[in-house]
């Protein structure tokens, strides 16, 4: 059905397979962020609570949507998209993939609750500077900077948000929550009352629904790049849709460029919108020749997936510069245009979810112990309390479903549950209360997680390319 040569498929093969090895790692990484306080004060018996997170993150990534993969994919220059070779796709692809799983397997081993959404961004980025060396790169096309500053402040401001809120919701619950149960440690052996059992398996449960809906994604966006860099012609648009509808999106785009003055813009902007007219001409002509659906050849759609998002790229030039006069009428228009147009492209399959999910899933039921400790007893001097526990895992839902469903922006759920941990560690008796060896190494993994990632994914990129 992909007309894919024997050796292609088997490439194909063997990059969903580490796609989903990376959201299996991914789960096992990050399940002790949902399962730590449960496990910890034994609200839960450890195999339940496994369980429990892992059905939790796979319902998540089915309601998380599609926002945040592709503000991953979009992380890549429209150059290095566009890349009709598929070789150059695989050397993209495999320099990402493993650069991520190989620093994700290092950091779990040694209990590290580092990110896995920092590791596969900075392998993204990485990919994106390193394209930008190559010798054929004529156009100087680099990282998409623009998005890579919305993912780097998300990234940054998170978990400070994470460790704020806790702090703020503990002394909340000291000032009005007349029963102290919930300020003690966990017993050893003993469960805690029932009350208390209920809101940590609410906030576990809160945890892992929005770790799935955040994180699954970033498997989802790493899944489309894999076929639309192996399987362009088949996968470059959406194949539920009928193509045939983009004619009247473009003819909007089309009439709102035909209202601009040129004769007052300035010479960068006039190339802006004359390269724009031009890409909306190439898009035009090649529908032109086409009645139905069966006349679109399978190489048209990868070439209209090029344009649409050429044309996208372009009209955020147009829409950000002071100097081109558009009416605010037209600028609703020119954006609800190119939205629709990017529908056709901004897509993923339910098959795609689904795999993704249930790599997820099943990773978020082993290797939880490593990390489990370290949440526990080796953030602060002394053991997480129930009250502890409960206030860093609600405020950690509540920042991580407000960037996905919201704001559309991978986050941390390592880095906002360890600040959550610290910041109610601080609130209880200061900052004196934070174990500072654990603390170094929690943020040196922060900290090299990003350059290690991308000098990783970079080199593998350049020595692929240079191999192929």
């Amino acid at each position: 059905m992909l007309g894919l040569e024997t050796h292609l498929l088997l490439l194909l093969f063997l990059c969903l397979l580490a796609a989903c090895a990376f959201e299996f790692v991914n789960g096992f990484h990050d399940t002790a962020n949902a399962v730590a306080t449960v496990i910890y004060t034994n609200t839960l018996r450890p195999w339940v609570a496994v369980v429990w997170s892992a059905f939790w993150n796979f319902i998540g990534v089915f309601a998380g949507g599609i926002g945040v993969a592709m503000g991953i994919v979009y992380l890549l220059p429209v150059e290095a998209l566009i890349d009709q070779n598929i070789y150059h796709g695989i050397a993209m692809i495999g320099a990402l993939l493993l650069s991520a799983i190989l620093w994700n397997l290092g950091t779990w081993y040694y209990g590290l609750p580092s990110s896995s959404s920092h590791t596969l961004i900075g392998s993204i980025l990485g990919v994106g500077v390193a394209f930008s060396l190559l010798p054929d790169n004529t156009s100087g096309a680099a990282v998409n900077w623009d998005e890579a500053i919305k993912t780097g402040l998300s990234l940054i401001v998170s978990p400070f948000l994470g460790f704020t809120l806790t702090v703020f919701l503990m002394f909340i619950l000291k000032r009005f929550v007349k029963n102290k149960a919930i300020f003690r440690q966990p017993h050893k052996r003993k469960p805690p009352p029932l009350w208390i059992r209920l809101i940590l398996i609410l906030t576990c449960t809160l945890v892992s629904f929005f770790h799935g809906s955040n994180d699954g994604q970033k498997g989802v966006g790493l899944v489309m790049l894999i076929l639309i860099g192996i399987v362009p012609t088949f996968f470059a648009l959406d194949n539920s849709r009928n193509p045939l509808l983009i004619q009247s999106s473009l003819a909007q785009v089309e009439q709102t460029m035909s209202r601009i003055d040129t004769t007052v813009l300035s010479q960068a902007d006039a190339a802006v919108v004359a390269k724009m007219n031009n890409q909306a001409k190439d898009l035009h002509n090649l529908f032109a020749p086409v009645k139905t659906i069966e006349d679109l050849p399978k190489k048209s759609r990868f070439l209209i997936r090029r344009d649409i998002l050429l044309l996208a790229r372009g009209s955020e030039k147009i829409l950000t510069s002071p100097g081109i006069p558009l009416s605010l009428s037209d600028r609703d228009y020119l954006k609800s245009s190119i939205s629709e147009l990017r529908s056709f492209t901004d897509y993923a399959p339910d098959w795609v979810i689904l795999m993704i999910a249930m790599s997820l899933g099943c990773g978020t039921m082993i290797g939880w112990k490593r990390i489990v400790k370290t949440i526990g007893e080796k953030i602060g001097k002394e053991h997480l309390t129930y009250a502890q526990g409960a206030s860093a895992e609600l405020m950690a839902a509540g920042v991580i479903g407000f960037s996905t469903f919201i704001f559309k922006l991978p986050v941390s759920t390592t880095h906002i549950l360890s600040s959550g941990i610290a910041g109610s560690m601080v609130a209880n008796k200061g900052i004196r209360n934070l174990n500072p060896s654990t603390i170094r190494n929690i943020a040196l993994a922060w900290v090299l997680t990003l350059p290690v990632s991308m000098f990783l994914a970079g080199s593998l990129f350049l020595i692929f390319r240079w191999a192929i």
